[in-house]
């Protein structure tokens, strides 16, 4: 049995997500954010960064949602693709950057706007950067590493945040097809939706 330490962030639906794609059911426990729960000291144990998601299973305790994810991937033997050097990249390219970078815009641009107008700016550009080169790399590729795999269950929450970004993903059409073509996988919506509440993946206007 899985135990899942989350609140509704995009690197939590990411391992709802895989575990709804590899079919294992899991319990669910709401770190509150807004509340500072993260820094409890038994959280901490688990999460040396009080960071979530963290997952427990079978006595095991993993942090990280890359690292999850891969975990995932090599207990299941699904959706690490046939090529894993290449997921790995762009999982990596997922954790280091994209996740980050629009971590920070949704900081500047949409949290706290008008605290600094360099930040704005700064991420601002670098998350437009983000969506084309996602967008050209998707013009060339069905998906980030060829095959639908922790690549794109990784990066999909963070575009699925893309009404508070202000970049436009409709004039991105590569991209918004990878988008929509993986929200409407019946695990991914149901891995959304991770507190059952009716969320759903956000639509293109």
């Amino acid at each position: 049995m899985f135990e899942l330490f989350a609140d509704s962030t995009p690197n939590a639906r990411k391992i709802s997500i895989m575990l709804e794609e590899i079919n294992e059911s899991y319990d669910l426990t709401l770190i509150n954010l807004n509340k500072g729960e993260q820094f409890n000291e038994e959280f901490k144990k688990i999460s040396p960064f009080s960071k979530i998601p963290v997952l427990r299973h079978n006595n095991k305790t993993i942090f990280e949602s890359g690292a999850i994810l891969i975990y995932l991937a090599n207990l299941s033997g699904e959706f690490y693709g046939s090529n894993q050097s290449l997921t790995t990249q762009w999982l990596m390219a997922q954790m280091g950057y994209i996740g980050p970078m629009l971590g920070q815009h949704h900081q500047f641009h949409h949290y706290n706007p008008g605290k600094s107008d360099f930040g704005e700016d700064r991420y601002f550009k670098i998350a437009e950067t983000i969506y084309k080169n996602l967008d050209d790399h998707l013009s060339i590729n069905e998906y980030l590493a060829n095959e639908y795999s922790i690549a794109d269950i990784a990066t999909f929450p963070w575009i699925a945040r893309h009404p508070i970004h202000d970049i436009g993903l409709k004039n991105h059409k590569n991209l918004l097809r990878w988008y929509d073509q993986i929200s409407h996988r019946p695990a991914v919506l149901k891995g959304y939706d991770l507190f059952k509440d009716g969320s759903m993946p956000p639509s293109v206007n």
